[in-house]
């Protein structure tokens, strides 16, 4: 009934103050609904619901700015800016993408996908506004998972130096703060916020400014002011950063986060709001399985289940079972991530082998030179990672990683296209990135057993190696082709002559069906499995040019730096005069939408590729 009501943004201060419950009821229904439908981030929507409605109350949107960490907390924030419409086609091709997205709304300042960059955007912003002599609000809403990513405390060392209003808005949901809830607690921060206590506040620090005995007085009070603090006050860490601290205060009332957040804005300086939620509140399931009801595929409103469960192993599930059995035979073998053990994983390896795993939390770039100075004191690291999420450790897997030739594992996961996430996740930068870096090696297997044979390759090898693979059911087929791995050495299907298809990874199963369909036109074809990217075998393709008119290279990333350049410079330079067609991604961000579309929109499907190379014979 509220919800209707709500057509664009600030519809909701329509809404009187004792139907904001109802109104938190109607949207978390309306969530609940959908996503079980489309599938999409739920427990961290439903733990947002009232502290996105109290921003909305208390800012005048568009022209304050909300920077979401991440983004996908932001459903709500989707629903009260007009949006409601839009989640019949949530995540789905040309439909509403699950995270902001500037060219969707006004009311979306900044594009997220990633974690732990919201105060640094939002720090930007501070200071534009600040430069253009404006006074909008701008709010930084991240989470405490997100807190853990080492950018949120640069932008925090940064900000703290401000003079101007900045608001940090803490979204905590995992913290144990029970400790500090209490009535003391609750006492000062109604004294700290309230408005005569401000006002009192800054006509004291006003009246004895400028003076030497004013400045010594003023010197005394913060010093008191601290020591207090420090005995009954949660967050002087970030006081003593020299960022005011406000809470906690329970997220899930409305009225109180509108009272903090006005409280906020009348700070000359930094301010963090601690707000504490409950992630998944109102969906039973989502409470007590909070990651799996992270990112969902459509389920069951009743219980919770998924609509189309996996009957078949994935890729990440045969990693899972492969390192297990890797560490009962290598005792130096140990596994990091980066707050994902469930995604990648790693769940079943932290519980067999504790004293072996480690959860950095989400900070790729620490956990990559962790597993460096791992490898430096003689162990086996494995890095488990998804692919977009390993781009932001690009620094230290060439400098603390390659540079000293250090033997550590990468198992990228979600590597090529991954589908409903879009942009900030597709996995189809990493071959490019990874392959220009000195002493890297590089490998894709194209079926599930080969997955398990390059992991035990890479347990042994002595140097840095990374193993890329893509989400979804792990391809089962060519199961009979399973030649020993061979470092930079690729593996021959079947050989025909004609058109040679040199295939990466998850092209694999591509290609096969291409060749069906070549078949089907008379025309003959030679399937080879490149197994290694980095370094590529030149001896293949040299023996593939002897009786191969026109060689094919598909790869599931951008083209730009990718396997099918490499390629081409390897034939300039041994002089091959044969046709040469490199097959892959457009070097371009990749919208959302399930991935065989995507793939047919942008002619990775067999189809696609059987027509390109029917285009390059003439026919």
């Amino acid at each position: 009934m509220y919800l209707e009501t709500i057509k664009e943004v600030n519809d909701i201060k329509k809404i009187d103050p004792k139907d904001y419950p109802a109104l938190a009821q109607e949207i978390r229904d309306f969530l609940i609904q959908k996503i079980s439908v489309t599938g999409g981030h739920l427990g961290s929507n439903l733990g947002a619901v009232e502290l996105t409605m109290a921003l909305h109350l208390a800012l005048d949107l568009p022209q304050d700015k909300i920077i979401w960490d991440v983004g996908h907390q932001a459903y709500t924030h989707k629903i009260l800016t007009g949006r409601k419409d839009g989640f019949d086609a949530l995540r789905q091709y040309h439909g509403m993408s699950g995270f902001p997205k500037r060219k969707e709304s006004c009311c979306d300042c900044f594009d997220t996908g990633h974690s732990s960059t919201s105060i640094s955007a939002g720090l930007g912003l501070v200071m534009a506004r600040d430069h253009r002599g404006e006074k909008q609000t701008i709010v930084s809403v991240i989470g405490d998972g997100s807190l853990t990513g080492g950018m949120a405390y640069e932008a925090l060392n940064n900000a703290s130096k401000l003079e101007t209003n900045f608001i940090v808005v803490l979204n905590d949901n995992n913290m144990s703060i029970s400790e500090n809830v209490g009535g003391v607690n609750k006492y000062l921060n109604n004294i700290r916020t309230a408005d005569g206590y401000l006002d009192l506040k800054e006509g004291i620090y006003n009246a004895l400014l400028g003076s030497a005995k004013g400045n010594q007085v003023i010197r005394g009070i913060r010093r008191l002011k601290s020591s207090l603090k420090t005995l009954v006050i949660p967050g002087m860490f970030f006081e003593d950063m020299g960022i005011t601290y406000l809470g906690p205060v329970d997220g899930h009332d409305v009225q109180a986060m509108v009272d903090v957040i006005h409280a906020a804005q009348r700070v000359e300086g930094p301010v963090l709001i601690h707000a504490i939620t409950k992630k998944g509140k109102g969906f039973l399931p989502a409470e007590k399985h909070p990651a799996r009801f992270h990112g969902t595929e459509p389920f069951d409103v009743e219980t919770g289940k998924l609509l189309h469960p996996k009957t078949e192993p994935c890729y990440t599930d045969v990693f899972s079972s492969v390192i297990c059995s890797l560490a009962e035979k290598h005792p130096s073998l140990v596994a990091v991530t980066a707050a994902m053990p469930d995604g990648t994983g790693l769940k079943r390896f932290r519980t067999q082998f504790p004293d072996r795993f480690f959860d950095v939390g989400i900070a790729e770039e620490h956990a990559v030179t962790f597993a460096a100075g791992l490898a430096a004191g003689g162990m086996k690291p494995v890095v488990a990672v998804y692919s977009s999420f390993l781009q932001r450790a690009y620094d230290q897997i060439l400098h603390d990683v390659c540079l000293q030739n250090l033997p550590v594992v990468f198992a990228i996961d979600r590597a090529g296209l991954v589908g409903s996430d879009g942009e900030t996740h597709q996995g189809i930068f990493d071959l490019t990135y990874l392959s220009g870096i000195p002493n890297m090696h590089l490998c894709a297997p194209k079926n599930k057993w080969e997955l398990a044979d390059m992991l035990q390759f890479a347990a042994e090898f002595d140097g840095p190696i990374a193993i890329r693979y893509p989400r979804g059911i792990a391809y089962s087929g060519l199961e009979e082709h399973r030649e020993p791995i061979v470092l930079g050495k690729s593996e021959w299907i079947c050989r025909e002559g004609g058109v040679a298809i040199f295939a990466v990874g998850s092209m694999v199963e591509e290609a096969v069906k291409v060749r069906e369909l070549l078949k089907e036109q008379g025309i003959s074809s030679s399937l080879i499995n490149v197994r290694f990217v980095k370094p590529i075998d030149e001896e293949a393709l040299l023996d593939a040019a002897k009786d191969h008119s026109l060689i094919v290279t598909l790869e599931e990333n951008v083209a730009c730096g990718g396997f099918g350049e490499k390629i081409l410079e390897a034939a300039n330079a041994h002089g091959l005069k044969n046709q040469i067609l490199p097959i892959a991604l457009p070097d371009a961000y990749v919208e959302h939408g399930k991935v065989e579309i995507l793939k047919e929109q942008l002619g990775l499907d067999p189809k696609g590729i059987c027509r390109r190379i029917l285009e390059a014979l003439g026919k």
